[in-house]
């Protein structure tokens, strides 16, 4: 049994995580600053007591060198999450994300350890605009829409050489790399570090691209976290979901547990050894469609209120190709949308859910984020 560093493992993917390794059998350190937007003003009840817990900030470089003594594995899972916010809360973003990153990386190359891999969370957010296809032209990487276009309330994408609508298609992790916000920037910039650092240094790096994930434990409080919960605190404060332009937007939802899953592979199998890959379900499935299943599986009679505006930023589709990571890792998601949302209501009946959609987005609003 190996001695494993869990940053961030007290967050919504990290806990899980540790309380897999945990049953596994594995020696478990887990380094967090309880972020409180995230956890709210005390630990979370769900923190496994089989794990021992640092609690310090990623860029305290004395409380972390300590936290890697020993250790030989180490999940980087430690990130300050919110596409939106990061868009104004630059700096918070930068010196958690980016530099925290490489303070964890300078003390791999310049003290004495015994870590011998690294799995980094990175995410589908840094493709930007998912893959598409053009009818006439084959498969184009369109970027941004254009306010122009936006503001004639044409969401689809646009061919970037012959301007027709384009149909989406998988995205593959070779597709050209277009962040659209400074989180996204900053988990590319996460995921570079550790391949280029474990490169030069022999120290096996994976960096896994999280699609959407949702499932147990991800905050109802947060109004900048995933769709999906977003969505149920508003349906559990009996208020529709609210979604931007038309909701036919697309994206690939996948299972905490699956995520899990991919981290595991990643750890235990040597050909994912300095790659990286997309962990996904290969489906997509549109916004529209996701807040009326969880108002259905709710009991709610109400219709989600298409809100027919936009965010500057946002992507129209991505979902995920998982070809590579099944081919080289064997891995294939297990949990259906459908019984993972319900596993997520359950989980959200013992819980407090503090709606605060309108507040960020009228916060959005007042910076020039959206409409």
């Amino acid at each position: 049994m190996a001695k494993i560093l869990v940053t961030g493992g007290c967050g919504f993917v990290g806990s899980h995580l540790v309380d897999r390794l945990v049953s596994d059998g594995h020696k478990v350190r887990v380094y967090d600053i309880l972020e409180p937007q995230v956890h709210g003003v005390k630990k979370p009840a769900y923190l496994n007591k089989g794990a021992e817990y640092i609690y310090a900030d990623i860029r305290n470089k004395e409380k972390l060198k300590k936290a890697i003594k020993d250790i030989e594995f180490i999940f980087h899972e430690a990130s300050q999450v919110g596409v939106g916010q990061s868009m104004y809360e630059i700096e918070k973003y930068v010196t958690h994300n980016s530099y925290g990153t490489a303070v964890l990386l300078d003390l791999l190359v310049n003290t004495k350890n015994k870590v011998r891999k690294i799995v980094v969370a990175s995410s589908m957010s840094i493709y930007g605009e998912g893959a598409y296809r053009c009818a006439s032209c084959g498969a184009v990487y369109p970027q941004l829409r254009k306010d122009e276009q936006l503001n004639k309330k044409k969401w689809e994408m646009q061919c970037p050489r012959c301007a027709k609508v384009v149909s989406h298609i998988p995205t593959f992790e070779n597709k050209p790399l277009f962040p659209t916000s400074i989180y996204a920037t900053t988990k590319r910039c996460q995921e570079e570090m550790c391949l280029e650092i474990g490169n030069a240094y022999k120290i096996p790096a994976v960096a896994l691209r999280y699609f959407n994930i949702y499932g147990p434990r991800q905050s109802l409080n947060n109004p900048y976290t995933g769709v999906c919960a977003i969505f149920l605190s508003r349906i559990k404060n009996n208020r529709p979901p609210l979604i931007f332009e038309d909701g036919k937007q697309s994206r690939d939802f996948i299972h905490v547990g699956d995520i899990v899953e991919a981290n595991m592979l990643a750890m235990k199998n040597k050909k994912a050894d300095y790659k990286f890959f997309n962990v996904g379900t290969g489906i997509s499935h549109s916004i529209l469609e996701v807040a009326q299943k969880l108002t259905q599986l709710c009991g709610k009679k109400f219709a989600p209120g298409i809100l027919n505006r936009f965010r500057a930023g946002d992507i129209r589709h991505c979902y995920a190709d998982i070809s590579k990571i099944k081919s080289e890792l064997g891995f294939v998601p297990k949990v259906s949308f459908t019984k993972g949302l319900r596993e997520l209501i359950e989980w959200s009946e013992s819980q407090e859910a503090v709606d605060l959609t309108r507040r960020a987005q009228g916060e959005l609003k007042r910076k020039g984020l959206s409409q």
